[in-house]
C-alpha cells in the first residue's frame, strides 16, 4: 500500500514516522517556481505522519494514515500525483528526483 506525502515549500512539510518507507521523490514545478514536493511511500501498517508548519510559529501535527488517500500500486500513486498536477498544462511539470 502507498500513500503520498505532499509538502509545499515556505508553508509546511510532511514527514514520514516509522511504518512509512519514502520510495520515490517528484518536484512539481509551474513555470519556473518550486510550487511542491510530492513523497511517495509504502505503507506497513497504521502509522502517522507528521506535518511541520513552516509559517509563524513552528506547529507540529501527527495525522494518522487513515485520512491519506492510499493507493494500492506505485503506478496508481504516481497517477495521482500527474492528476493533481493538471500534466495537460504547458508550463506544468513534475520532475523526479535522483536520490
Amino acid at each position: 500500500m502507498y500513500i503520498v506525502l505532499t509538502s509545499r515549500p515556505g508553508q509546511y512539510r510532511s514527514e514520514p514516522t516509522p511504518g512509512i518507507t519514502p520510495v520515490e521523490t517528484h518536484d512539481y514545478f509551474y513555470g519556473a517556481r518550486h510550487v511542491a514536493e510530492f513523497v511517495v511511500a509504502q505503507l506497513e501498517g497504521d502509522s502517522r505522519v507528521r506535518i511541520v508548519e513552516e509559517t509563524g510559529p513552528q506547529t507540529v501535527n501527527l495525522v494518522p494514515t487513515k485520512f491519506f488517500e492510499k493507493f494500492a500500486t506505485l503506478r496508481d500513486a504516481l497517477q495521482s500525483i500527474e492528476d493533481l498536477t493538471g500534466h495537460g498544462h504547458e508550463e506544468a511539470r513534475v520532475s523526479r528526483r535522483n536520490n
